[in-house]
């Protein structure tokens, strides 16, 4: 079967779509894998990036072959989007250790404010009231989860807090990958990106004294998969998607990642909501996405 030549641009419009939602629905599995896992969080996040990084080297060499790296200035977009990466995967996975998926997913979500700060004191962008409403909507939304966590099971309101300070290490990737996207291809930036985020990972455990060995079968499995779907197919897939879409398409659709890791969670790791989670959940929501559309007016027309 055969494309016409009117299809082909048809296809290449859809495909970044589609790869946007690959990239979801992979990185809405990334915490069943960690509480798969029999081994602490951030030894799953570390051999989740280390299997990916060797199974990718091969077509990464063959593409350094085709196309040299960019100038070495532009290395530091991927270096740091890789340090942001794996202190945000090395928190939030030890965070699932103290609360649910849902909340772990959804507080660590809320990196767009992040963003959007960054760019009202570093960049002077003119954030209007939606983005002020949006600020008070997630932080409301956050505080009566964390609230009621800390209230009624406190274990689980340190792991939210742990899963908000992940917020801000994601915000760093985020900031990093959508500049560094203009000069890497979406392989090469993940894969360089990926090396650096094992490496911070690798320094986590050692301080840690986390065990690299001694894991069961079924635990290395559990690596595999992890870095088959959360790390190939969901980062690459993420990084087509920032250099192929504007970041209003983006950053919005990212909000079905924590609504379906709560959907997911409940067949998958029987955690059903309770209603205040619904209810934060909504509120949280909804100010991530006016803090998104906020930043991405005042990008357009600084």
């Amino acid at each position: 079967m055969t494309t016409s030549p009117q299809s082909r641009p048809r296809l290449a419009e859809i495909f970044p779509y589609i790869a946007l939602g690959s990239g979801i629905i992979s990185l809405s599995l990334s915490a069943m894998f960690v509480r798969w896992a029999d081994a602490p969080g951030p030894i799953t996040g570390f051999y989740r990036i280390f299997f990916a990084l060797l199974m990718l080297a091969p077509f990464f060499i063959v593409r350094l072959r085709k196309n040299r790296l960019p100038a070495l200035k532009y290395l530091i977009f991927p270096i740091l989007g890789g340090i942001a990466s794996g202190l945000d995967l090395g928190l939030w996975s030890t965070a699932l250790s103290y609360t649910t998926a849902s909340n772990a997913t959804l507080i660590g979500n809320t990196a767009p404010l992040w963003v959007a700060l960054v760019g009202l004191i570093v960049f002077h962008e003119r954030l209007k009231r939606d983005f002020w409403i949006g600020l008070i909507l997630t932080m409301s939304g956050a505080i009566l989860i964390m609230g009621t966590d800390f209230l009624l099971e406190p274990p689980f309101g340190v792991g939210d807090l742990m899963a908000l300070g992940t917020s801000v290490f994601f915000a760093g990737y985020y900031l990093a990958t959508e500049r560094g996207r203009k000069f890497f291809d979406p392989l090469t930036y993940t894969w360089l990106m990926s090396f650096s985020a094992a490496l911070t990972l690798l320094v986590i455990n050692l301080v840690l004294k986390n065990p690299l060995t001694g894991y069961s079968t079924n635990t290395w499995i559990v690596f595999l998969s992890a870095a088959v779907i959360s790390q190939i197919v969901g980062y690459i897939s993420l990084a087509y998607a920032l250099g192929h879409l504007p970041a209003s398409v983006v950053s919005p659709t990212m909000l079905v990642q924590p609504v379906l890791t709560t959907i997911l969670a409940i067949p998958l790791l029987r955690e059903v909501p309770q209603l205040f989670q619904i209810i934060g959940g909504i509120i949280t929501l909804s100010g991530i996405y006016l803090v998104n559309q906020a930043h991405t007016r005042a990008t357009k027309n600084p």
